[in-house]
């Protein structure tokens, strides 16, 4: 009888991971709400339960009996994975610290605890309390605020000054939170690019990591959406080691196993790390493939490993070769589809497609992950050309409506 794996969300960036478990020769149980998930298609039995009541997820894994349970690429399903993991003895990593990763005010609060650099920040239950502490200044311009427990930068904003106080802000930010809880923490600007990219822990060491510089758009809605990052990371190999130094030592404290990561991290102008968020997942935007193109490291193939025990063994000569990029299709605004143009000059840059939305399809404006129109595994003949593609996307591709 084949062993079977419980995978939480079936999202078109999801697939790859329950082709993968099939592949592997596992049987596969799909968790997802969402009647249209494409996962479904694929998986071998599926239940419409929510990846993120661990209570439901735990009664079928248990009428199941299932082998492992994995949340990849996702930031919500990630504890509900821990738990049910921990519950049935099953390999994982340890519900506590994987809460503490996914919970914006519990990791601050951790990482202060702990001595890293962690920018100043305060949570709120409540709009009110929110808006007059920064009316009292008890936090230093400019700020950011964010749910504690959403992901895909969904609800997103800065606040420069006491004059750009929004209550409107303030609510958005709370109606992305599940618990209904915000945190604001002072800005922290960056030097360079934000660095992005993946990483994998075999017996709590990290073992694989290869980071990204992470691309914004200053035009879109919500303008701290990635809407690219870029391999390889351009800053020197000691800056990159003192940023592994760091994502290790948070990884011993928090008592990490086996396991994949994403990473948003900074570095500010006197070169301190800030792990803004160590997500215990892959990273979404199909960033694995970007991985495996340019190293030949099956990030995949390792996450649904560790979550059915199966030996994982550290990547042999992985030399990353060429330079690469995921880039998500996004609109500035809501309509109908009715184009994406690429130039053809460019066209040639891409290696893989995954469009969600066709023409005369309504979309929406790119105010979190969730909203983008499709995602491009691309490769270039220089960094020069990828950063300045990457950058300056408005150049090469447009997204038209009706």
């Amino acid at each position: 009888m084949k062993k079977k794996l419980m995978l939480l969300g079936g999202s078109e960036q999801q697939v790859v991971a329950i082709t993968k478990a099939k592949d592997l020769g596992y049987y596969t149980i799909l968790c997802d709400y969402l009647p249209d998930n494409p996962g479904k298609a694929f998986a071998d039995k599926y239940y419409s339960v929510s990846t993120t009541d661990k209570e439901k997820v735990l009664q079928v894994a248990i009428s199941e009996n299932i082998n492992g349970i994995l949340a990849y690429a996702s930031d919500p399903a990630a504890p509900t994975a821990a738990y049910v993991a921990e519950q049935l003895h099953l390999p994982g990593n340890p519900y506590r610290s994987v809460e503490i990763l996914c919970n914006k005010d519990k990791y601050r609060a951790f990482l202060k605890s702990n001595g890293f650099h962690t920018p100043n920040c305060k949570c709120f239950d409540n709009i009110s309390e929110a808006e007059d502490s920064l009316k009292k200044r008890k936090l230093k311009f400019p700020v950011i605020v964010k749910p504690v427990d959403s992901s895909g930068s969904k609800g997103v904003s800065l606040i420069n000054d006491i004059d750009s106080i929004n209550p409107e802000v303030l609510e958005r930010s709370f109606s992305y939170s599940r618990c209904k809880r915000i945190i604001i923490e002072e800005y922290v600007e960056k030097y360079g690019y934000q660095i992005a990219g993946d990483g994998l822990s075999i017996d709590g060491k990290l073992v694989f990591r290869y980071f990204a510089n992470d691309h914004f758009d200053k035009r879109s809605p919500n303008p701290f959406v990635p809407v690219a990052a870029s391999f390889p990371y351009i800053q020197p190999t000691a800056i990159q080691d003192k940023i592994h130094g760091e994502i290790q030592r948070l990884l011993t404290l928090l008592n990490m196993s086996t396991c994949t990561y994403n990473f948003d991290i900074r570095i500010d102008k006197d070169l301190n790390v800030y792990l803004m968020e160590i997500a215990p997942r892959n990273g979404g935007n199909f960033i694995p493939n970007v991985i495996k193109h340019a190293t030949g490291v099956d990030l995949v193939d390792y996450s649904v490993k560790a979550a059915m025990g199966s030996q994982v063994c550290p990547p042999e000569n992985a030399i990353p070769k060429g330079y690469w990029s995921y880039y998500t299709i996004h609109s500035y605004k809501s309509g109908i589809l009715k184009q994406i143009s690429i130039s053809k000059e460019y066209e040639k840059c891409i290696v893989e497609s995954y469009i969600v939305s066709n023409p005369g399809e309504y979309i929406e404006e790119y105010t979190g992950a969730n909203k983008k129109i499709g995602c491009l595994v691309m490769k270039f003949d220089s960094l020069d050309e990828m950063l300045k593609m990457m950058d300056n996307s408005e150049q090469w591709i447009k997204v038209e409506l009706e």
